[in-house]
């Protein structure tokens, strides 16, 4: 199959050794977490607490270290990634994808990094969750989980809308970002127990600044 190419902008650690080696651990630590961790969604409590950052820089991660690896950007709602990861224009992606309006060689791009492909949100639909719970969704992931190493999904905020909990239903692993200064125990808890009740396996949480 046949890609279109994308170069990925804003990633890297700059020489902060520091954050490199907290990525690096965070990678082995999923590693450990078994051969059955392939779909990872991704998501954190409210907006802005590094959720996008940290999915797209250890896909990066995982990539480099010969994982094959496929990011989907899965917040229709607000994505970060394009707006701040590439100076591309006219990308189409998921929504487009899900709705029948694009084929999935269109929807796919293939970044500079070896290994490191990614479907980007596309534009914002009326039907988010209607979508997620497609049986193109599933038939996506399915397929997906065939193919790539690892396929890591940058979902909403799930104490904002539930389109996370609706997709970690469908993977096989989930992971909480949580800002160390914005987000309280209660919070974190009731989020917490959120993702557990969709049913995904809930492998941890980062602690981000």
């Amino acid at each position: 199959m046949q890609v279109q190419k994308i170069e990925l902008t804003g990633l890297g650690f700059g020489g902060d050794f520091a954050a490199e080696e907290s990525y690096k651990t965070l990678l082995s630590n999923i590693q450990f977490c078994g051969g059955d961790v392939k779909l990872i969604s991704i998501t954190s409590c409210f907006p802005n607490e590094g959720k996008t950052t940290i999915s797209i820089e250890l896909s990066r991660e995982l990539a480099e270290a010969g994982k094959k690896v496929l990011l989907i950007d899965a917040d229709m709602r607000n994505s970060r990634v394009v707006q701040k990861h590439t100076r591309a224009k006219g990308i189409k992606g998921l929504s487009q994808l899900l709705s029948g309006q694009i084929s999935l060689t269109e929807a796919l791009y293939e970044t500079q990094y070896k290994g490191f492909f990614v479907i980007f949100a596309g534009q914002t639909p009326p039907n988010p969750v209607e979508l997620f719970n497609s049986s193109k969704f599933k038939s996506l992931l399915r397929s997906a989980g065939e193919i790539f190493d690892y396929v890591l999904i940058d979902t909403p905020p799930l104490g904002m809308v539930i389109d996370a909990a609706v997709i970690a239903s469908q993977t096989d692993s989930s992971m909480l970002i949580l800002d160390a200064g914005k987000i309280s125990y209660r919070v974190a808890q009731s989020v917490y127990k959120q993702l557990v009740k969709s049913g995904s396996r809930v492998i941890g949480a980062v602690l981000n600044n």
